[in-house]
């Protein structure tokens, strides 16, 4: 038996549960791994191609001919859609967690429309989630996926103001976030690091989750051990978004200058281009150095990138707050 195998023994049994069987039989590995999570993403979990673009910071064409890449190799290669042997769904794990991880991520922030959540796209996800933390209970990386997905939806009541407008991690009423998810998510967290295994990517992400589920208020947030945490992220999978998120924690950390000396030195990465989340990051450290026209700017470009509805808003009402003087 190879590593880990005892572990997923649980993978063994049979699937009852029907999409996530479904999922387990679209990541075949005839499949490159990114065609494979789009197909199923599209297929499975009936994201918009739209949604899976900016899932993997790609272009809409490039997600769409993902798609119809994998649909191809199937039928070509005559892939029948039934449940893989014990031994292949120990090796499509991977790409499962991160189906359903993406599935939850649409939810929690949804890429267009009206509204900023989608709860039935998280709520599925947290349910797929728990369903195979059943069915794997030695795996460490099963467990972090839990342990996120239920820390962060625990945030969900306090995200929105009475008018449904988005409110920052920072500015939320912790005393709406939900002491149930809460516990279950530290509880699984615990659960991967007791096995002893180092962490993965789900498990360090979880881990920069509780760091925030533990702080009473925004000011006894550990900052300094996030951006330890984001680093560690970094060299498990190096990525602009982490390096982003990274540098928004070393700004709360060490002071706005520090973060944006981060954020600049990524600021050209092709991945980044379209995405609303780097400009309005700059926009918020611009604005606490005092360069409000650069800000004010920022969170229109920011603005313009966003298909959200409530974000563009939230952030067109952020750029005239400044040209306000506010």
């Amino acid at each position: 038996t190879g590593p880990g195998e005892p572990e997923l023994a649980a993978l063994d049994e049979p699937i009852d549960d029907d999409l996530l069987r479904l999922i387990f039989t679209a990541t075949h590995p005839a499949l490159p791994a990114t065609s494979r999570t789009a197909l199923t993403l599209k297929v499975l979990a009936g994201l918009q191609i739209a949604e899976i673009a900016r899932a993997f910071l790609i272009s809409e064409s490039t997600a769409a001919q993902r798609v119809v890449r994998a649909k191809r190799t199937l039928l070509e290669q005559r892939i029948r859609l039934e449940l893989p042997a014990p031994a292949e769904r120990t090796e499509r794990l991977a790409a499962v967690l991160e189906v359903i991880y993406l599935i939850f991520n649409e939810g929690y922030a949804a890429t267009a429309g009206q509204d900023l959540m989608r709860p039935a796209l998280c709520d599925e996800a947290l349910r797929l989630g728990r369903v195979l933390a059943e069915l794997a209970p030695g795996e460490p990386e099963a467990l972090g996926l839990l342990a996120l997905m239920e820390l962060t939806a625990a945030r969900a009541a306090a995200r929105t103001d009475a008018a449904g407008e988005p409110v920052l991690l920072l500015a939320q009423n912790r005393a709406l976030w939900d002491q149930l998810l809460l516990r279950r998510g530290l509880a699984a967290l615990a659960r991967a690091e007791a096995l002893g295994r180092a962490p993965g990517p789900f498990g360090v992400q979880a881990a920069i989750a509780a760091c925030h589920a533990r702080a009473r208020t925004a000011g006894e947030t550990d900052w300094a051990g996030i951006a330890a945490l984001y680093a560690e992220l970094g060299a498990l999978t190096p990525s602009p978004v982490v390096a982003l998120n990274r540098a928004l924690a070393v700004a709360m950390a060490e002071g706005p200058q520090a973060g944006l000396d981060l954020l600049d030195a990524i600021a050209a990465s092709p991945a980044l281009a379209g995405y609303h989340l780097l400009p309005s990051a700059r926009a918020e450290l611009l604005a606490r150095l005092g360069r409000r026209e650069e800000a004010r700017a920022e969170f229109e470009r920011a603005a313009a990138l966003t298909r959200n509805t409530r974000q563009r808003d939230r952030l067109l009402e952020r750029a005239a707050q400044l040209a306000r003087g506010a």
